[in-house]
């Protein structure tokens, strides 16, 4: 039977991971999250950068540990040996990515319709479509083409941050019209620029030695983003208001367009890039998730079929796009930011609580990458990280968590039905 190929290194896999990071989170949020936090915005990426980087310390072990596709499926199936609960959370991962990846190519759409005038709608689909036939073609065409979007979003952001250098001191950067409430408040809100660094992990098997490079990617990638996102949030304050940025749709446009006359139109242009790369690795990433579980068989078997001259999980890859699809027809967006971190969040509480229980369940299990500092067995930054996220959930409003609800009960159903007609293993 045909497997995935080991040809991606530490360049390739820390550049997915920085240009999922850098990907459409920091174009669309961060005129909102100024509008909250004031100048002392790049604080509130500091604490996004602290929380995510806890929990991406556990996806370093739990990755070094069990370097496999459908990463937090595997971490919670063999710490708690409950398929239900793995099933959900590879549940919870897949619906609430594709939505987001569905959001994040209708906003394609919007930059494409701001520069051309052609539909939203149809813009996304074709965005979608063209993706996952890249997913198809080849995982290294797909790298290779990752690391060219990347590049060129990161160009965009070099640009913000350059632009803003001769301003850098025209504000004070510990302005806060809300106080450190209003701080948190914007954490919340652009974490979802940070979600990426977990889907590192879910290309493993097509990793070179990935129990070295995984735990490395993963803290280098996020080691890179966090440095951009404070750069360019004290450019971005220097250059226009909190305030004005606050009441922005393309905020990054209006930064280059005030310091440079004309640049406004090159930024949207580096916008489409950038999601563009978003939607492409998503897409990659997820369709792999879905390989994994069925090949796992907790999803039907026929989704863990390999092309036998492209090497890359073909049906996975058109149930993905399907389903992408599906969302960005309905065009139904709103608050799709909160309801993807609803599920991240969700997701980060279960990996903790799976290394946390697999230092004591299994001491002595190889762990080429351990996160530091424990107290007898219990590790401290773990733990930290369970925490703070299941603290961050509290900062929702009631109609997004019945969302977040109900795309679980949705899961929950799903499990039951294919355990009933014997669709799956159990």
């Amino acid at each position: 039977m045909p497997k995935l190929k080991r040809e991606l290194g530490l360049f390739e896999i820390t550049m997915y991971g920085v240009g999922i990071i850098l990907g459409a989170g920091i174009y669309a949020l961060i005129g909102k999250a100024a509008g909250v936090a004031g100048n002392a915005l790049w604080m509130a990426f500091l604490i996004g950068a602290v929380i995510a980087s806890l929990t991406g310390l556990s996806y370093a072990e739990l990755g070094s540990m069990f370097p496999k596709e459908a990463a937090e499926y595997i971490y919670t199936k063999k710490a708690f040996k409950k398929p239900a609960l793995s099933f959900l959370i590879g549940w919870l991962i897949i619906a609430t990515s594709l939505i987001s990846a569905a959001a994040v190519a209708l906003g394609f759409g919007g930059y494409l319709n701001g520069l051309t005038g052609f539909p939203i709608v149809p813009s996304a689909v074709g965005l979608i479509i063209a993706c996952s036939f890249l997913n198809f073609y080849g995982m290294k065409q797909s790298a290779k083409m990752n690391i060219v979007f990347t590049l060129i979003e990161l160009l965009g952001l070099l640009i913000i941050l350059f632009i803003g250098i001769p301003h850098w001191g025209s504000v004070d950067y510990f302005e806060m019209p809300n106080g450190f409430p209003g701080i948190f408040a914007a954490a919340v809100l652009i974490f979802f620029a940070y979600l990426g660094f977990e889907d590192i992990v879910n290309v493993s098997e097509e990793t070179r030695k990935p129990t070295k490079v995984i735990p490395k990617a993963i803290i280098i990638s996020v080691i890179i983003t966090t440095i951009i996102y404070m750069l360019v949030s004290i450019s971005a304050v220097s250059v226009v208001s909190w305030d004005v940025l606050g009441q922005s749709s393309a905020p990054l446009a209006d930064v280059a367009a005030t310091a440079l006359p004309g640049s406004g139109f090159w930024l949207s242009v580096i916008a489409l890039f950038a999601t563009a790369n978003t939607v492409l690795i998503i897409l990659i990433v997820h369709s792999r998730m879905l390989w994994g579980m069925a090949k796992d068989g907790s999803l039907p078997k026929i989704l863990s079929k390999i092309h036998p001259t492209r090497y890359t999980p073909h049906v996975a890859v058109f149930l993905a796009m399907i389903a992408c699809i599906a969302f960005a027809l309905s065009g139904n967006i709103k608050a799709v930011a909160e309801i993807t971190d609803i599920g991240a969040f969700l997701i980060f509480i279960s990996v903790n609580a799976a290394l946390i229980y697999m230092r004591y369940t299994l001491p002595k299990f190889r762990r080429p990458f351990k996160v530091p500092f424990s107290i007898g067995k219990m590790p401290i930054l773990p733990l930290l990280g369970l925490l703070f996220c299941a603290y961050m959930l509290t900062h929702f409003e009631t109609r997004i968590m019945l969302i977040g609800l109900l795309i679980t009960v949705v899961g929950v159903v799903l499990y039951y039905f294919m355990k009933k007609y014997k669709m799956i293993k159990v």
